[in-house]
């Protein structure tokens, strides 16, 4: 796993080759100066993730913290196969489409409640961006207030967002921990004011949207994990490797764009969260994202501005600016050239050219830059905290060989032993949550709904049932009801309608709130 003829420095990493008085020089960018953060900008195709790939291994080689989000899965594919042995066990690898297996990521899950509104204001931003064409002013305030009023609460997941909409008994439980009086408010004298039309006509949009991106399972067992699997704050201050693979193709382009734009979120939080840190004791931690316009948002001009000085080091690519142009507005591509140190630049089309010109003049005209051949580049490298003239160079090739599988999956089976847990524990666990679950009676979970004792009319075996138990009738646990719909066991006549109360009071459903949960 050498890096072939690169001498080992550990505060340069190498970029290309440049020519410089006639001679073929290697260069690189100093430790010091990522923090400055580097952007990439090029056509597909023209050599963008190996340059990529190749930072990202020789942080890895020199035992730096590493977060990659791509939205491809390519390219994370290739660093999965490309660690060395001694940081296989470092390696957390995030993939949702990994069916049996999932990490928990509780996005609602806060280290310090201080930051409530930072999580809240992060998740607004990424439902604004993917939900634009069906975002409301309406639809936006009834939804932070969701937000923040399970936020108040430990143990609660995104998937109680459409429950406190419909639900009233749990919508009391979340309002009975309730410390902000403006949230409080909305939920006990505006929300419950609401008339059912225009309540029903209020939430639907929410329903849609957000029951759409909980009913896929992959997805809903996630972020539905009341306790996280991963401690990003401490994956940061420890060095870990943190691959996200958000491929579209497998989980779709909104789940993409959510999931990768939650990561973003608490990393930043998690960097903010170095305050308390001595600034000399914070670790270096490298972000890079590929196709970054999936996942940025307005706030990320704030986390370009201020995640120096918590050692967040970004890199970022994508294709042509227009993608960080939004409804006219250019507010986030400003951000990105006002305060990034290092910019490279691809081969691009003839209108971005025009747009680089100012930047690039007068070593380079736009049709130099539109004609520029594959892993050549323009910089402006950042070089002790001043950014260079513009100068030209060739990227290196790959410096290490991707593909080996046995690597990939050592690394797969390292990352699940440690940070997954099984799809079947997952679901049960969110299905005895939302009252859906067949399974042992007494096993009850945070946030499911209230229990009664009681003595099973049939098996005359204690039970808990959810509901309080008429002395007047009978009761049955969850094994009889089945057995007598088998026709295990036979019951008076009048008794099948009762049955058929029984089970629907079991399993309260909850398709209303636009998720889909099976019963197990």
């Amino acid at each position: 796993m050498d890096l072939p003829e690169l001498p080992l420095n550990k505060d340069l990493t190498y970029i290309g080759i440049t020519t410089y008085r006639d001679k073929n020089q290697l260069f690189g960018i100093k430790r010091k100066d990522r923090r400055q953060h580097v952007y990439m900008l090029g056509k597909s195709g023209t050599g963008k993730s190996v340059l990529m790939f190749n930072m990202i291994i020789q942080n890895i080689r020199n035992g730096d913290g590493v977060c990659m989000v791509d939205p491809h899965g390519e390219n994370v594919e290739a660093v999965l196969s490309a660690i060395p042995p001694e940081r296989v066990k470092d390696v957390i690898y995030f993939n949702p489409a990994d069916a049996d297996h999932h990490i928990g990521f509780n996005v609602l899950e806060l280290i310090d409640p201080q930051y409530k509104h930072l999580v809240a204001s992060g998740l607004m931003g990424i439902f604004t961006k993917i939900w634009a064409n069906a975002w409301s002013a309406r639809m936006e305030y009834i939804l932070n207030n969701a937000i923040l009023a399970l936020l108040d609460t430990p143990g609660t997941t995104l998937l109680g967002i459409p429950r406190m909409l419909v639900d009233k008994d749990y919508r009391q439980k979340i309002i009975s921990n309730l410390k902000d009086p403006v949230i409080k408010a909305f939920w006990v004298h505006e929300y419950e004011a609401w008339q059912d039309k225009f309540r029903n006509e209020a939430i639907a949009p929410i329903q849609n949207k957000v029951g759409q991106f909980l009913s896929t399972s992959i997805i809903r067992n996630v972020v539905g994990q009341s306790k996280s699997t991963i401690n990003i704050f401490d994956m940061m201050n420890d060095g870990k490797i943190f691959l996200v693979n958000v491929s579209k193709g497998r989980i779709g382009e909104d789940n993409s764009g959510l999931l990768g734009g939650m990561i973003i979120t608490k990393i930043q939080l998690a960097a903010m969260e170095r305050v308390r840190i001595p600034e000399e004791s914070r670790r270096d931690f490298y972000l890079f994202v590929d196709e970054f316009q999936n996942f940025v948002t307005d706030a990320f001009a704030g986390i370009l501005s201020e995640a120096r000085k918590y050692r967040l080091n970004l890199t970022v690519a994508h294709q042509y600016t227009a993608q960080l142009v939004a409804d006219k507005s250019s507010a986030v591509r400003d951000a990105v050239f006002g305060n990034v140190g290092t910019t490279i630049i691809f081969r691009v089309g003839a209108e971005d050219a025009e747009f680089l010109e100012p930047e690039f003049e007068p070593e380079f005209v736009p049709q130099d830059i539109v004609n520029l051949p594959n892993y050549k580049i323009y910089l402006k490298l950042m070089i002790d905290g001043v950014t260079s003239r513009p100068f030209s160079a060739k990227t290196l090739p790959p410096l290490v060989k991707t593909g080996d599988k046995k690597v990939e999956e050592e690394v797969i089976r390292s990352s699940r032993a440690l940070y997954c847990r099984p799809k079947a524990v997952v679901e049960r666990e969110i299905n005895d949550w939302s009252g859906m679950s067949l399974g042992d009676d007494n096993n009850t979970s945070s946030g499911a709904l209230e229990k009664f004792p009681a003595v099973c009319s049939l098996c005359k075996k204690e039970t808990t049932v959810p509901f309080k138990p008429d002395p007047g009738r009978a009761v049955y646990c969850k094994d009889c009801i089945a057995k007598i719909k088998s026709g295990e066991v036979k019951v008076e006549k009048t008794s099948e309608n009762q049955i058929k109360h029984d089970e629907v009071t079991f399993f309260k459903p909850l398709a209303d709130l636009g998720i889909e949960f099976e019963k197990k």
